[in-house]
C-alpha cells in the first residue's frame, strides 16, 4: 500500500469542499483491498419520492473506488480519474444511513477495477451494487 501512514481524518479532509462532503459520506476504514464509508440516507440524497437517488449511490461507488485508488498510488507522480461506473438499485431506503464497500478486483498499472456493495446501514439489506473502473493517470 502506497499510503500507509494516512489516518481516516486525513482522507475525511482530504475530502472537504467537494461533493463527497456535502453528501455527508464519511470513509470508515480502509486496507490494500477494500475501502468503506457511511452516506445518509436524508434530504441531501434523495430523490423527490423520499427515496435514496440512485445518483447518490452512484457517487458513493465512484467516491469508495477513486479514494481507494487514491491510498494505492503515488499522488505526486500520478492520479486516478473515474473512467466507467455501473450500479444496479436492486432495493431502497428512506432513512438513516447506508454503508457501501468497495474491494478492489484488478490493481493494473493503468487502470484499478472496483466492485462495491452498498447495504442499509441497520438492516444489511442490498440496496445497491456498481462497479467502477480507474484510469490511473501520469502527471506531467
Amino acid at each position: 500500500m502506497q499510503n500507509e501512514k494516512i489516518t481516516l481524518k486525513q482522507i475525511n479532509d482530504f475530502n472537504k469542499n467537494t461533493l463527497i462532503e456535502y453528501l455527508g459520506i464519511e470513509v470508515l476504514s480502509y486496507d490494500e483491498n477494500q475501502i468503506s464509508a457511511r452516506m445518509p440516507v436524508d434530504h441531501r440524497t434523495h430523490q423527490p419520492l423520499g427515496l435514496l437517488h440512485g445518483g447518490a449511490s452512484v457517487v458513493l461507488v465512484d467516491s469508495l473506488g477513486s479514494v481507494g485508488s487514491s491510498l494505492l498510488i503515488d499522488l505526486e507522480k500520478e492520479y486516478p480519474v473515474g473512467l466507467e461506473v455501473n450500479a444496479n438499485h436492486v432495493g431502497s431506503a428512506r432513512s438513516g444511513n447506508v454503508i457501501g464497500t468497495a474491494k478492489i478486483i484488478h490493481k493494473g498499472k493503468k487502470t484499478h477495477v472496483w466492485t462495491a456493495e452498498i447495504r442499509d446501514e441497520e438492516t444489511n439489506r442490498l440496496i445497491s451494487s456498481g462497479r467502477l473502473t480507474v484510469m490511473i493517470v501520469q502527471k506531467k
